[in-house]
């Protein structure tokens, strides 16, 4: 039997979400019904949990404990080319510090807590015990992994498992993006304006403010679906101005979203709509 393979059925044996990883530090594509989020993935995924898909799926919804399915068809070819082993740290209640340089390393021996920790090829992993939201590039050097991602396995490291402190859950949050000028491409309009009078669209421009502002989960959904009905609604007139795609934006931005988030929501919301 496969070492990787062997390492994985140890650690699913102890409730230890697994899956294989390529060369690269990769994930497989194992599930060809998910390629290019064709399972519409990302919505799947909103909440731990496997893929919906009928198939081992791709990356940290691939992870399992089940061992038909870690030596099933699917997934014996994949195996034998298999580089690393890793795991849902999520999955099994664990928080991982991915710390991947020196400094980040001895910042984290004088802001955090001792815990069970694993030497990687440039740095360390420091485990908690319990789940938290991830994030890449809390600060310089730092990944944050515990639910919907994976994690290399790289042996049980060293030390005593302590309890996930509030010092590595505040590295997570963020406060709002500050809000940048933007300058964004406005519909060039020419068609007839069904604006009654000017108040009209100030009073949508208003209420899609409203909306975003409103917004207290799926804000980048709301981005978009908000965009995409100002411009629906104004953006072919030519009454549409910058001033009024920048107070979207701004809105936007107060919820958090980046500069470029909010640009690539209004280009996609365009060409939605064939502008």
């Amino acid at each position: 039997m496969n070492a990787h393979l062997r390492t994985a059925l140890t650690l699913a044996a102890r409730g230890v979400p697994v899956l294989p990883l390529r060369v690269g530090k990769v994930p497989f594509a194992n599930c060809p019904a998910c390629r290019k989020n064709a399972c519409g993935g990302r919505s799947n995924m909103k909440t731990p949990g496997p893929c919906t898909c009928p198939r081992p799926c791709h990356a940290w919804a691939a992870a399992t404990t089940d061992p038909d399915t870690l030596t099933g068809p699917a997934w014996t070819s994949v195996w034998t080319q298999a580089a690393a082993v890793a795991y849902h740290p999520g999955g099994v209640g664990l928080t991982v510090v991915d710390l991947d340089h020196a400094d980040a390393v001895a910042w984290a021996r004088r802001a955090l807590p001792a815990t069970r920790t694993v030497s990687t090829t440039r740095g360390e992993h420091w485990i908690y015990r319990g789940a938290m939201g991830s994030a890449n590039d809390v600060r310089d050097g730092v990944d944050i992994k515990s639910t919907m991602v994976y994690a290399r396995w790289l042996g049980p490291g060293t030390g005593t498992m302590t309890a996930l402190p509030d010092t590595v859950r505040a590295l997570v949050v963020k406060n709002p993006s500050p809000v940048r000028p933007v300058t964004v491409p406005v519909p060039a309009g020419g068609g007839v304006c069904r604006h009654r009078t000017p108040a009209y669209l100030e009073r949508g421009i208003a209420m899609a403010e409203q909306r975003i502002t409103a917004a207290t989960s799926g804000v980048h959904a709301t981005v978009y679906r908000t965009f995409l009905a100002v411009l629906s609604a104004h953006g072919r007139c030519g009454c549409l101005t910058d001033s009024h795609a920048a107070r979207l934006f701004a809105a936007a931005q107060t919820k958090g979203e980046s500069p470029r988030h909010c640009t690539d929501a209004w280009s996609n919301a365009r060409t939605a709509l064939g502008m």
